[in-house]
């Protein structure tokens, strides 16, 4: 059986970046309160005594805040504003309202707050807060902004605005943020940590190698930027410290998905099948949502010849991911690898539904017909596959092997020849290649691509999957 290989096999590669979670702090701090004219009068010394008294009642009420005592903080504040409009009054019950979870409500005390004081810096930082954690990004950003250009190294706007942005994989912009937020707070595990991942991001190896290192040093236990160190050293071919670096996360957190799948991805790599197969397993039941779990779970089970339980793994992703075209691909190859092919061209279907100009389906489609000696639609399917991608091997080399099937070996020589130099070390090509040239009379080319295709042979002999 002749496995249907995937063209795409490292496209997950840039979703292994950790999600980077926006996390807030919710900060309060007095603006500025009015200051009583300097004149004698009685009047005068009435608004001065009354801000005073307002002022006392706002730090017991923020004293009250930071121990937690909610309750008695907005007892306080109500009365504040039931006798008088104060935008710290405000600012402080919306904080209070947020971390009740009364978002409608909180946004609106800020928003008083900023119709009394447009400048009230610690409004519009929570305000920021707000809707971020609303998703509502867009308007986060502007008041975020807003706030540091009235206070230009405000620590939370700085930090919350660099991992914004992060999140809209802006990461120059991120991390130029976060740098500043580093000289403004140095030693901070979270600003250290999410430094490196915007770096990384850029392709800026070293600076991020630095920023996790450090994050590392401040929190030693911290999992994260360990896995982060091992993706540095992946990339730049250092695989047994990338494996240290992944083995000493799972020690630091067991149930890290991330870290025992790119275990998985380097046993693959090494051709250790069986255990790529254990680690990706244990990604795949620590976190069943990300759907290239089930991906690379499946295929290094039709790596290791047992088809029927990688079928089992891709219908399950496709019962959870009906909408990811990749998944019904990859169902369909496993479908193919049991003789199901009914339940294969069913699969096809629907990833084509999807995702109508991808090569790949096309070409397992073309590939499954041609099995089935339903020639016609077979050329068809793979001639269009072909269309979409002219350096397709599995198009090429099945086109040129029906060409073969058919007696135009003229035709099907260019695509053969096509298919072995996209993939010099497939086997199979090389024999189609010795049948073409051996009907066009081209003896000597003929018996170079049958001594090819012999010493393939050996090399695959001698070759054992799963060591």
């Amino acid at each position: 059986m002749r496995w249907h290989r995937p063209e795409r096999i490292s496209y997950l590669r840039r979703e292994m970046s950790l999600t980077i979670l926006v996390v807030f702090s919710v900060c309060w701090c007095f603006g500025s309160l009015a200051q009583s004219d300097s004149r004698n009068s009685s009047a005068t010394q009435a608004s001065a005594n009354n801000n005073t008294a307002v002022a006392t009642e706002l730090r017991r009420a923020a004293d009250l805040l930071r121990s937690g005592n909610l309750d008695q903080a907005e007892l306080i504040l109500r009365r504040v504003l039931s006798s008088s409009e104060n935008a710290d009054a405000h600012n402080l019950l919306g904080v209070i309202l947020d971390q009740r979870g009364k978002t409608a409500e909180a946004e609106r005390e800020y928003r008083a707050a900023l119709r009394l004081n447009p400048n009230h810096v610690s409004a519009l930082a929570n305000l920021g807060v707000l809707l971020a954690h609303s998703k509502r990004e867009d308007e986060a950003i502007k008041i975020f902004e807003s706030v540091r250009r009235l206070s230009p190294d405000h620590p939370e706007a700085t930090i919350n605005l660099g991992l914004l942005y992060a999140s809209r994989n802006d990461y120059q912009r991120a991390a130029e943020l976060l740098a500043r937020a580093n000289e403004l707070q140095p030693h901070t595990f979270d600003i250290l940590y999410h430094l490196g991942a915007a770096l990384y991001d850029l392709k800026r190896l070293d600076e991020a190698t630095t920023a996790f290192e450090s994050a590392v040093a401040v929190s030693p236990n911290a999992a994260e930027p360990v896995y982060f160190l091992g993706m540095i050293a992946f990339q730049r071919g250092q695989d047994e410290a990338a494996s240290d670096l992944w083995e000493k996360a799972l020690v630091l957190r067991s149930n890290y998905a991330e870290a025992n799948f790119m275990l998985g991805e380097l046993s693959a790599k090494h051709q250790d099948y069986s255990a790529a197969r254990d680690y990706y397993e244990r990604a795949w039941r620590q976190d069943p949502t990300l759907s290239v779990y089930y991906i690379r779970l499946g295929g290094v089970y039709l790596l290791l010849g047992n088809p029927n339980q990688a079928l089992k793994i891709f219908q399950s992703a496709a019962e959870r991911f009906p909408t990811i075209a990749e998944v019904h691909y990859f169902a369909a190859i496993a479908g193919r690898g049991v003789g199901n092919y009914d339940l294969a061209l069913a699969e096809l279907q629907k990833s084509l539904a999807l995702q109508p100009n991808s090569a790949d389906s096309l070409a397992l489609s073309g590939a499954i017909n041609l099995d089935r000696a339903n020639l016609l639609e077979a050329e068809k399917l793979l001639r269009r596959a072909l269309t979409f991608n002219q350096q397709h091997f599995n198009a090429s080399y099945d086109l040129g092997r029906l060409l073969v099937k058919t007696n135009r070996y003229a035709e099907a020589l260019p695509l053969l020849q096509r298919a072995a130099k996209i993939n010099p070390n497939r086997v199979e090509v090389h024999y189609q290649l010795y049948l073409a040239l051996s009907r066009l009379k081209r003896k000597t080319d003929a018996d170079h691509e049958l001594e090819i295709y012999k010493q393939l042979r050996e090399k695959e002999k001698v070759q054992k999957p799963g060591r």
